[in-house]
């Protein structure tokens, strides 16, 4: 089950982590590779005891873990290193992100953040965006949220009150969280040890939905 709550952002500010991918490689008796990867996604890694910096939020983190039933339920994580649809440095906008075409039936059109690198590019699913921040444009067009378009927040959707004309783009900019899961069913800390300054391991992990 998943528990559409954020896990508290100050807390995860400053927490490590990122991206991981899984690629297969066998070397060949020539010396030649073979390199294959069975995941068409990244999945990503933090560390959610960095972020602490006070017993009140070592007492957050537990309340939050125990509500959670440890590795049991989903929650919301805000990545600050990588949360918005534009780059850091800029602001949120509704032609960030390139949706796809509409056909003049399809409705629903799923979030996605493109990241590019010379001629390659790789399109991340975005399942749970924040709500109230998703901003969207048809043809360049920005429109109405909640009488144009609405936003399923639970699944990273854009469902449209009228289907987009044949050839129309859709594009959109927003926040985002990643959906996680606690990656042990045990934090271990003392507090003398807390307050010289070592912080427990508290690994999350990504989950697929």
């Amino acid at each position: 089950m998943f528990h559409e709550v954020r896990f508290p952002a100050n807390l995860s500010f400053g927490s490590v982590g990122g991206p991981e991918r899984r690629t297969e490689i066998v070397t060949l008796t020539n010396g030649f590779e073979e390199r294959n990867t069975p995941w068409a996604h990244s999945r990503r890694h933090y560390d959610a005891g960095v972020g602490l910096r006070s017993l009140d939020d070592l007492e957050a983190l537990i309340a939050f873990f125990e509500a959670r039933r440890g590795q049991l339920h989903g929650f919301r994580w805000k990545d600050w290193s990588d949360y918005r649809s534009c780059l850091p440095s800029g602001k949120v906008g509704p032609l960030d992100q390139f949706l796809g075409h509409g056909d003049g039936v399809n409705t629903a059109f799923p979030l996605l953040k493109s990241y590019r690198s010379g001629a390659e590019d790789y399109s991340r699913p975005i399942r749970k965006p924040v709500a109230g921040s998703v901003l969207v444009a048809l043809a360049d067009d920005p429109k109405v949220g909640g009488i144009e378009f609405t936003v399923d927040s639970a699944k990273g959707e854009v469902l449209f009150e009228v289907p987009p004309p044949l050839g129309a783009r859709v594009t959109a900019g927003f926040e985002f969280d990643v959906p996680v899961r606690f990656d042990a069913d045990r934090i271990q800390v003392s507090v003398a040890s807390f307050q010289a300054g070592d912080v427990p391991n508290v690994p999350v992990v990504e989950i697929r939905l």
